[in-house]
């Protein structure tokens, strides 16, 4: 009888004390930002300014101790072979462990550079089995990072970044092949990181097919309120809607360019601590890489 009382009990308690689903980090939080220009903060303009992971780190500042904060290993144009190449790089490696958090965004750049976007005309182009490939290169890089961040940040807690439809502005009969490209993209970055055991963040939902957040038809990134979603979505993931960052928190626009950002990072001192050595030198030879790329995420 008393067995029965203590189960009883037992049963009680489960389903009266609140169970934590959500997948916040307990203690400072260290947060490294992995990926293309989405990662980096690319504005409409071909500036960089305040993005997702910017706003991450500002809520997450808000609500949690904020150990450290950087999207140096982000860089606009990158596909996921070279966010691969980065992850692996030995330069990378020491903010990598240093991380217990992690979001990546990587594969929109493989997929929109074989599409063909004419902005008077509002169509769009592009050849299925060249992006058949490129999907599929895509998921074998993906799989390929997670394995790497699994070994070089065993603890960090990684979340892969959707993606949303970046040509708004297009003609409406011209949208549905492109829009199934990027849905099979999600798709697969969404498979990939829960076989990895990651968490991935769907930003497609709340974005939707918004030109107000996507406002040049020449230019496929996002301005601040676009960021913002995303940044949202990550914490519907992250803590359960918990935190969301409001309209009047995003910070003053303060854009620089990416000559701005090479003459900062040339100004900018080595410290004796290798480990938080950011800018290095490696991050000034991706950044004069740029200067040609103008559609890419």
């Amino acid at each position: 009888m008393k067995k029965q009382f203590i189960k009883f009990m037992i049963i009680i308690v489960f389903f009266l004390v609140p169970i934590k689903t959500n997948a916040q980090v307990i203690g400072p939080v260290s947060y490294v930002a992995l990926g293309d220009s989405l990662a980096a903060g690319q504005t409409p303009n071909r500036e960089i300014d305040t993005g997702y992971s910017d706003l991450i780190a500002q809520e997450l500042a808000r609500n949690q101790p904020l150990a450290f904060f950087s999207k140096d290993l982000a860089f606009p144009g990158f596909t996921s072979a070279d966010v691969l190449k980065r992850v692996q790089s030995k330069e990378a490696k020491p903010l990598l462990q240093s991380a217990n958090v992690i979001t990546i965004s990587a594969g929109a750049n493989d997929l929109l550079r074989l599409i063909r976007a004419d902005e008077r005309s509002g169509s769009l182009s592009f050849q299925q089995i060249p992006v058949d490939y490129s999907l599929n290169t895509v998921r074998k890089n993906m799989q390929t990072m997670l394995s790497e961040l699994k070994k070089i940040a065993p603890k960090a807690q990684v979340y892969v970044m959707g993606y949303y439809y970046a040509y708004p502005h297009a003609r409406d009969s011209q949208k549905g092949g492109t829009a199934e490209q990027l849905d099979l993209l999600n798709e697969i970055l969404a498979k990939v990181a829960k076989d990895a055991g990651a968490q991935f963040v769907p930003v497609a939902p709340a974005f939707g097919d918004s030109a107000d957040k996507v406002p040049n038809p020449g230019d496929v990134h996002p301005n601040v309120e676009g960021y913002r979603t995303m940044a949202n979505s990550f914490f519907n993931v992250y803590a359960k809607g918990a935190m969301q960052v409001m309209k009047n928190e995003v910070p003053i626009a303060n854009p620089l360019t990416f000559e701005e950002i090479m003459q900062a990072q040339s100004e900018s001192t080595v410290t004796e601590d290798k480990s938080a050595v950011l800018p290095s030198s490696f991050l000034k030879v991706e950044y004069l890489a740029l200067k040609e790329i103008k559609p890419k995420i």
